[in-house]
């Protein structure tokens, strides 16, 4: 594989496994919020938005300590799993859900408490269970916050630098990704590949959300005429 080109991959792959999973536990999380009342529901909504706040360093930090062999995390996956967390691609994996999980979350979360209520009324009514609402009336009445939400996770975990350069460091094959090459090409004064990368990622998010915002008037458009 061309040196030039495997930061790249390596972030493509790092933000496609992070999305599918975040995609699988946000929605849980969406289904426990919206479907749920209870004492604390206000706290979890702050915490799951924490990353938006908190620096970058701060999280990074927080994450790496505990991503450490002899801390709780750490050792659950190193004895488990023989994973090591710290400076490795399953880390980084494992910290993007964490920093990348209000994306996901949070826009998901805005339709649906949008939605009329007599939708989720409707359903109860019939007969539904608070899963199959969820499921066959609520997610289908949000498509286009999930595909936003999906890409929103995917464009900021191929995004992110400072968490992952704390936690991955800068280990090519394994933790290099696109933005840490970019700050590594530039400590090297190499500008011209640090401006190549850049421009990669500046079309990649360009082409990306003009898709996005595409899927989303063509939607727009067939609730019109329906």
């Amino acid at each position: 594989m061309n040196a030039f080109w495997e930061p790249l991959i390596l972030s493509v792959k790092l933000a496609s496994i992070a999305t599918l999973l975040l995609f699988m536990i946000g929605s849980f999380w969406v289904y426990v919020l919206s479907m749920y009342s209870f004492v604390g529901k206000s706290l979890l909504k702050a915490l799951v938005s924490v990353p938006l706040v908190l620096p970058p360093t701060v999280l990074g930090y927080y994450l790496l300590i505990s991503f450490h062999k002899e801390a709780l995390v750490g050792s659950f996956f190193d004895q488990l799993f023989n994973v090591q967390l710290a400076f490795s691609f399953e880390g980084l994996v494992i910290a993007s859900l964490i920093f990348s999980l209000p994306f996901m979350v949070n826009p998901m979360l805005s339709a649906i408490e949008n939605l009329p209520v007599s939708f989720k009324e409707s359903a109860f009514t019939l007969g539904k269970s608070k899963i199959n609402t969820f499921l066959k009336v609520m997610i289908p009445n949000i498509k286009p916050a999930i595909v936003a939400a999906c890409v929103m996770s995917f464009a900021h975990t191929i995004g992110e630098f400072g968490v992952i350069l704390m936690i991955g460091g800068n280990i090519p094959g394994e933790t290099r990704v696109a933005s840490v090459a970019i700050y590594n090409e530039v400590e090297a004064l190499n500008y011209n590949t640090a401006d190549s990368y850049s421009l990669i990622l500046l079309f990649f998010s360009i082409l990306v959300l003009t898709l996005v915002y595409i899927f989303n008037n063509k939607k727009i458009s067939s609730a019109k005429v329906i």
